[in-house]
């Protein structure tokens, strides 16, 4: 097994490899896929190969598929549970049918229903961490983090994060239980929550972040040269990011790394997630292939001077308009 470099991830004492694997790609959703088509054999392997090199941290939700995504991990997991670090997500209401609401329900009694339901899509008797995927606007985050509190001490889960919350729920949820980790959109592209004062806050509190869509959705790994790259049926192409308006500027962005990223000798990607891993921050680029999950693990090998630093984000300045990261509904969720 290949030493990637450990980080402790909060000051709860959960320590996780310095970058994670995102795996809500891996399965389809039921309005079709959000990333192309899935392959199943493909992501297991994947999923085993990230162990080899190190990586066992995954990230999932019940959200994916839904359920799907938790039910692929426990096939990829079977036998080997104890070696990997798994989190996953609640919040999005799932009923009985397991079929998506598209309600946020983080009140006491979904969250014990949630838990018992990933628990057993998971195939495991407990989740190492467990996070509130969206806050509900509707039920007092103290009595969310409450409940999810009962799971640490029952040993269904082990630690306990938040996704997309503002510093002002970060610090009330904090207060009745220690928060982990706490799991927002972040890359070059999308550093809202620096600029909403969310990092430093949880850098007060000694709260750990973990980066999703580390690449800009794909966009900083140079591959997507025009909106037709994106397959008919891919949800980035409802994103404003990825719209006319935005898409040819941020493409001047991605040609400017690029040329950055090959004085390096690294590909953009790999560049993009060095930055994000020299904060001390997780970043779970999302993929399902062993050939981009090999490119993103040695990411973990490249040592940034303050130069690069400097010289990368002044190609993208904090503020920088790259576009809205979801669509209006999605982004009304947003604490």
């Amino acid at each position: 097994m290949m030493e990637i470099k450990k980080m402790t991830l909060g000051s709860q004492g959960l320590v996780v490899p310095s970058i994670g694997l995102g795996c809500m790609g891996m399965t389809g959703f039921e309005e079709g896929n959000m990333y192309g088509e899935a392959d199943e054999q493909e992501a297991i392997a994947t999923i085993h190969r990230s162990l080899e090199l190190g990586g066992n941290f995954l990230d999932t939700a019940d959200l994916y598929g839904p359920l799907k995504n938790e039910q692929l991990i426990a096939k990829a997991i079977k036998g080997n549970r104890s070696r990997y670090i798994i989190a996953t997500k609640f919040g999005w209401e799932i009923d009985d049918d397991n079929k998506v609401t598209w309600a946020i329900n983080g009140k006491r009694e979904y969250v014990k229903k949630a838990v018992e339901r990933s628990l057993k899509n998971l195939n495991t008797d407990y989740i190492d961490l467990y996070y509130l995927h969206r806050l509900d606007k509707n039920t007092p985050i103290e009595e969310t983090v409450t409940a999810m509190g009962e799971l640490v001490k029952e040993g269904k889960v082990g630690y306990i994060g938040l996704s997309e919350v503002s510093s002002e729920t970060v610090r009330r949820a904090h207060a009745v239980h220690p928060i982990t980790a706490v799991q927002s959109e972040y890359s070059l592209f999308e550093r809202t929550v620096e600029a909403r004062g969310v990092l430093q806050i949880l850098y007060d509190l000694g709260i750990g972040f973990v980066a999703y869509s580390p690449l800009g959705r794909g966009f900083l790994s140079g591959q997507i040269r025009s909106i037709d790259d994106l397959p008919e049926n891919d949800f980035r192409r409802a994103i404003p990011r990825f719209q006319e308006a935005h898409f040819y500027k941020n493409l001047e962005l991605v040609n400017a790394i690029e040329t950055l990223a090959g004085e390096k000798n690294v590909t953009p990607s790999q560049l993009a997630l060095a930055w994000i891993m020299s904060k001390d921050i997780l970043p779970i680029p999302g993929t399902k292939r062993r050939k981009y999950l090999e490119q993103n693990m040695a990411a973990t090998a490249i040592q940034l001077s303050g130069a690069d630093l400097s010289k990368l984000e002044s190609i993208v300045p904090l503020g920088t308009d790259t576009g809205k990261p979801y669509d209006e509904f999605s982004m009304g969720l947003i604490d």
